[in-house]
């Protein structure tokens, strides 16, 4: 479904400040797969999800998306493969749209954007039928602008948006970091039904490795560019936090605090 083979990223190339981000970066993700992506601060997760999505382009390397290479494709025309939902709430809709107006932007995504046409009957009663599965009683509010909801009701909105189109794949980039503990179990509990009900390929960045091992069906860590560690299955199910660092330790030589290891 996903395959990125020898990516390599550099920004501020040949100044003072040139920082490599990705370094030969391999990674090759199954059909529904779940991914929890972690790591330290700079280790090149949200780059990753950065050029899966087109947002950014490669140096150099290959993106290979159900057997299509979109290395060189911007962002727009991968719309229809993936979706994406930010850390910031604020980010993933538009705040000056009304709750249905966002809903028809993301049910058209991937084609020629249209919000007055998109906004019929038959659209209405979809849109409420799926908001009324978040049980946030949204389904009676979808003239009320975005702007208005909470930073919980808008990302529960933006999982909506992004299973709307068949694109099956999903990108998550630390999308429970901005919400309080209470909101950020909602949000990702919807996160598992979502993935479940629509069979989507997802990858997780988090800065949670309690998070990393709960959801998903495998975890890759990332460090100074690299995969340096890639578990699933029976492996992953006997792993705890502790586990984890462990094993990162053993991987890079080198000893990590949580703390560290959760920042960015």
């Amino acid at each position: 479904m996903i395959k990125v083979e020898e990516l390599e990223l550099t920004f501020n190339r040949g100044t003072p400040i040139e920082n490599y981000v990705l370094r030969n970066l391999n990674l090759n993700i199954k059909e529904g797969e779940f991914v929890t992506v972690i790591g330290s601060n700079g280790a090149g997760k949200s780059s990753l999800l950065n050029i899966i999505s087109g947002n950014l382009i490669a140096d150099s390397g290959y993106v290979i998306i159900n057997e299509k290479d979109v290395s060189k494709l911007p962002a727009w025309q991968r719309a229809g493969l993936v979706a994406r939902v930010f850390q910031d709430p604020m980010a993933g809709t538009c705040e000056k749209l009304t709750i249905e107006e966002n809903l028809a932007l993301a049910y058209s995504r991937g084609r020629k954007r249209s919000l007055l046409p998109a906004l019929n009957r038959h659209l209405r009663i979809l849109f409420k039928d799926k908001l009324a599965t978040l049980n946030l009683g949204l389904e009676n509010r979808l003239s009320d602008m975005m702007g208005l909801l909470s930073g919980g009701q808008r990302q529960a909105i933006s999982l909506l948006m992004s299973s709307l189109q068949p694109s099956k794949i999903l990108l998550l980039d630390e999308h429970t970091a901005a919400l309080d503990p209470k909101t950020a179990q909602f949000v990702l509990q919807l996160t598992n039904q979502i993935v479940s009900e629509n069979k989507l390929t997802t990858m997780m960045v988090t800065h949670s490795m309690k998070q990393a091992l709960e959801y998903g069906t495998r975890t890759v860590m990332l460090h100074q560019g690299q995969v340096v560690l890639d578990v699933s299955g029976e492996e992953r199910s006997k792993l705890g936090v502790a586990d984890l660092l462990n094993m990162f330790e053993q991987t890079r030589g080198e000893k990590i605090s949580d703390d560290a290891l959760l920042l960015g």
